[in-house]
């Protein structure tokens, strides 16, 4: 099971999700963080993997892709969100997994048909997924139509709350989807990486976690569970 890093890059800076309010977001410069100067702070807590959230280009601005690509030289791999909104954005930063979120790719379900590359993000709000309103039991269901190389539940409106995770949630969206599975958002520590683990899940992605000492900084390093 993959232990990934989440890096919510804005302004040229790491920054702290918190429950989807991206106004909100501030310079991520405590916990394990020496600096919010992202190839300094990847530097220092050394993770295997990273997923990178480019807020700038989500929200319609000025993707950071140089930035990126300074970021992902640093690690083993690097799956990122720049808010893709077609197939062709797929390939704009080389090296890089690419993640098609929900929120942005498509203006309907079927047109997620179109892409071929990367990992689809179920991206979700009060239990429900963007922009379409269904469960993400049914989103997986349709997703597992598709050409993904896997999918990521992203609970936007957990992250950073370290909120905690349901056993019987996590199982019944296993069970809806039969590849790659990936989970973000209120991991609260180390008994939910294992309740993931338990559920199938294919991996973790957390920052908030870490920096509070609840998941340990050397299994984010090795990039699994210890």
């Amino acid at each position: 099971m993959e232990l990934i890093l989440a890096v919510d890059l804005a302004g040229g800076l790491v920054v702290h999700g918190r429950s989807g309010d991206r106004a909100g977001y501030r310079p991520l410069t405590w916990g394990l963080a020496p600096s919010a100067e992202p190839e300094t702070y990847i530097a220092a807590l050394e993770p295997r993997y990273i997923y990178i959230a480019d807020l700038e280009s989500i929200q319609g601005r000025t993707p950071q892709d140089e930035l990126v690509r300074r970021c992902t030289a640093l690690v083993e791999r690097c799956y990122l969100d720049r808010g893709i909104r077609s197939p062709a954005d797929c390939t704009a930063v080389a090296g890089v997994t690419p993640v098609v979120g929900t929120e942005t790719a498509a203006k309907a379900i079927e047109d997620l048909a179109a892409y071929r590359a990367g990992y689809l993000s179920i991206d979700v709000k009060g239990g429900r997924v963007l922009p379409w309103g269904i469960r993400p039991e049914e989103m997986l269901c349709h997703a597992s139509e598709f050409s993904f190389e896997g999918c990521i539940i992203l609970n936007i409106g957990a992250v950073g709350t370290q909120r905690g995770l349901v056993r019987e949630d996590l199982e019944e969206m296993r069970a809806c989807y039969p590849g790659r599975l990936l989970y973000g958002g209120g991991v609260a520590g180390t008994d939910d990486i294992r309740l993931l683990d338990d559920a199938g899940f294919d991996g973790a992605i957390i920052a908030t976690a870490v920096h509070r000492g609840t998941v340990p900084l050397e299994w984010v390093r090795r990039g699994h569970p210890c």
